[in-house]
């Protein structure tokens, strides 16, 4: 077995690693509105990112995109925090998973779940009308 690291998984897209850092750290801090978002949170969250990037495998990559799965679905769910953020978060890791199916591994299957509940915090995030925008 070879000790070498296997980087096919860095391939597939940079929008999780350009988009991820700032909507995640609105919802790790359930701050309404994105950009309220306190700067230190969002350059921990890209800190963290870039960090999993430059040195982590795939395995720690879908644990991280499992952990923002479940902020979003906290969100839809009802959970204080800005429901665009969500939104473009969900957007971000689903594609990413859906892109999984063209990859080598067990990345895909491993998902499912996570597909499962992101389609479906997608609907009642873009049906629901933002907490601001109700009347």
């Amino acid at each position: 077995m070879s000790r070498r690291r296997n980087l096919v998984w860095l391939g597939l897209t940079p929008e999780p690693e350009r988009e991820l850092p700032t909507t995640v750290a609105a919802l790790r801090t359930a701050v309404r509105d994105m950009a309220h978002t306190p700067a230190e949170a969002a350059r921990a969250e890209r800190h963290r990112v870039e960090r999993l990037i430059l040195r982590g495998t795939q395995q720690r990559w879908l644990r991280y995109l499992a952990e923002v799965t479940g902020l979003v679905t906290a969100v839809a769910a009802g959970r204080p925090g800005d429901r665009r953020a969500a939104l473009r978060a969900a957007e971000v890791v689903l594609d990413h998973h859906r892109m999984l199916i063209g990859l080598p591994g067990s990345g895909y299957g491993r998902t499912a779940a996570d597909r499962r509940a992101l389609e479906s915090a997608v609907r009642t995030l873009r049906t629901a009308p933002a907490e601001g925008d109700r009347a």
